[in-house]
Parts: C-alpha cells; sequence; structure tokens
C-alpha cells in the first residue's frame, strides 16, 4: 500500500513530533488507487483496488533535545506586570 513519509522535527522532552515536509512513496501495485500503476485511471468502481493508504511514517530529520513550541508555551511560567 502507498503511504507518505513526513520529515520533521522530534522532540524528544515531550515526545513530539513536528512535521516539516511530505512525500508520497508510491507501492507501484496496480490494484492500488495511489499508485502511478494504478489500472484504472478514472472513476474506479472495482471491488478488487485498495481504497486507502497505510499510516504515514515519520521520519526525523532532526532530534531536538527541547521541548516543542506548543509544549514551551503551554508550560511558561505566568507573567506579572
Amino acid at each position: 500500500m502507498c503511504h507518505n513519509i513526513v520529515d520533521g522535527w522530534y522532540h524528544t522532552p515531550c515526545n513530539h513530533f513536528v512535521s516539516v515536509s511530505s512525500r508520497l512513496h508510491d507501492c507501484l501495485q496496480t490494484n492500488c488507487l495511489f499508485s502511478r500503476r494504478h489500472l484504472h485511471p478514472y472513476g474506479c468502481k472495482s471491488q478488487d483496488c485498495i481504497r486507502m493508504m497505510s499510516l504515514p511514517v515519520h521520519n526525523p530529520i532532526r532530534i531536538s533535545p527541547t521541548r516543542c513550541m506548543s509544549c514551551r508555551q503551554r508550560h511558561r511560567p505566568a507573567e506579572t506586570t
């Protein structure tokens, strides 16, 4: 099955993954709707064709020792004026 590969930053303290870009991995199967080798190019109604993608794969291109931006904003101390 085809799936998306998501590149991004992995923040180790909070275990969050922040995506930067994504690309499609083509399974090259003739019965997959998302493949460029799919046999029925338009309006496929065949019950034999795969109609779902696999879950996306996270590819950490950077590993950060700090918390992600949303966790930093959520846990920042209250400002006093």
